[in-house]
């Protein structure tokens, strides 16, 4: 692994996972939001498109408080590997459950990800190259999604997104 330890993970959660990762020295933070969601949609399937309007295959609605980070790789260091690295960091948390992976073109349009999906056009890459996970983790009693997302669009131009959403009760959470 090039930056994370999965037993790191452990002690802080989901939370601290992103806050490392913001505090990475080889990526440049391109957007970060908090704010309370009401029916956000979570991608648990790959984009397509069905009578003419693009749509996720399956996906589930959350409401609570949705930190959201995007991050441009630079020095050399790949978005697939900084994601594989928050991957291993989020499987090693207490009762974590992988929902949904993809990868390259199994994921559906890049373009859709970008734009419909996190609303950030610089996520938009080569199909072949990006790759997507939603985690259900249990902190304290609250249920929570971890979305991590990678695409590239050339060797210096790579892209990691993560998203985590909090849930605020598990009534929140539907199919």
């Amino acid at each position: 692994m090039c930056f994370a330890l999965p037993a790191a993970a452990k002690e802080g959660g989901a939370e601290a996972l992103l806050e490392r990762f913001d505090r990475f020295p080889h990526s440049e933070t391109v957007d970060q939001s908090t704010q309370i969601v009401r029916d956000h949609v979570i991608g648990l399937g790959a984009m397509q498109k069905v009578r003419g309007d693009w749509r996720l295959e399956e996906s589930e609605r959350l409401s609570g408080e949705l930190s959201r980070y995007t991050w441009r790789i630079v020095d050399g260091f790949t978005a697939r590997s900084l994601l594989e690295d928050a991957a291993a960091e989020a499987e090693a948390l207490p009762d974590s459950e992988l929902l949904y992976t993809c990868e390259g073109r199994s994921c559906g349009r890049s373009v859709q990800w970008a734009n419909r999906v996190f609303q950030q056009r610089v996520l938009y890459g080569t199909e072949s190259s990006q790759r997507y996970r939603v985690y259900a983790l249990r902190a304290e009693g609250r249920e929570q999604r971890l979305v991590l997302y990678a695409s590239e669009r050339s060797s210096d131009r790579q892209y990691l997104h993560m998203e985590l959403l909090s849930a605020q009760d598990r009534a929140t959470v539907a199919p």
